[in-house]
C-alpha cells in the first residue's frame, strides 16, 4: 500500500512531541480531564490530611505528643518502653503531616502508651520434653486524647505476639520476638488512629 512520505514524516513528528503526561489530542476529552484533575484536587483539599500510607487526620491535628511508654510489665527486656515509643514516633512523625511536640500540654493530641502485660511461653514440645516453640505475647494499652476538642479518640488495649525457637534462637529469638510483636502494636495503633476519618 502506497503512503505518502510527507505524511508519515508529519505523524512521526506528532508523535515524538507526545509524552506520557500530555494532554489527549481530542478537543473533546480534554475539557473533561481537566474537569478530573480538578475535582480529585479538591477532595485531597478536603476536610482530613491524607497522605499515601493511607493515614488520614483531621486538618485542626498540627502536632502529636508521644510520651516515653510506661512499662508495667516486669519483662526482662529493660529497653521496651523506649522501643514502643520510637515506633510509634517514627510511624506518627514519619507518615504523617504532624510534628513532634515534647510539651503535652501545647500538642494537638497525645498518644500515651503502657505495656501491661509480657508472657514468654512455650506453646511446642519436642520429644524430650524441651520447648520447641515459646510465644512471646505483648498487651500494651494505649490512649490517644484530640487536645483541640478535649476527646478522647482512642482508650484500648492492643495485643500482638510472635514465636521463636528457644534452642535455635536462644535470649536473642526471644528479644527479635517482641520487638517483632512491638513492631506488629504500633502498625495497628498508627491505622486505628488515622483510619477513623
Amino acid at each position: 500500500m502506497k503512503t505518502c512520505k510527507g505524511r508519515e514524516e508529519g505523524r512521526e513528528r506528532k508523535e515524538e512531541g507526545r509524552g506520557i503526561f500530555s494532554l489527549p489530542a481530542s478537543p473533546f476529552l480534554r475539557p473533561h480531564l481537566a474537569g478530573t484533575l480538578l475535582a480529585f484536587a479538591v477532595v485531597l483539599a478536603g476536610c482530613a490530611y491524607y497522605s499515601f500510607t493511607g493515614a488520614t487526620l483531621p486538618e485542626r491535628f498540627d502536632t502529636i505528643a508521644i510520651p516515653l511508654t510506661v512499662d508495667d510489665s516486669r519483662s526482662p527486656l529493660p529497653t521496651l518502653d523506649e522501643e514502643l515509643a520510637e515506633r510509634l514516633t517514627n510511624r506518627f512523625v514519619q507518615q504523617t503531616r504532624l510534628t513532634l511536640e515534647t510539651n503535652e500540654a501545647d500538642a494537638d493530641v497525645v498518644l500515651s502508651s503502657r505495656i501491661t502485660r509480657y508472657v514468654n511461653e512455650p506453646t511446642a514440645v519436642r520429644g524430650d520434653e524441651r520447648a520447641a516453640q515459646n510465644r512471646v505475647t505483648l498487651a500494651v494499652a494505649v490512649r490517644y486524647v484530640d487536645q483541640v476538642e478535649d476527646q478522647p479518640l482512642i482508650d484500648r488495649t492492643f495485643t500482638s505476639f510472635e514465636q521463636y525457637d528457644p534452642v535455635a534462637d536462644g535470649p536473642d529469638g526471644e528479644e527479635a520476638a517482641a520487638l517483632a510483636a512491638l513492631d506488629n502494636i504500633a502498625d495497628d495503633v498508627f491505622t486505628a488512629a488515622t483510619s477513623n476519618w
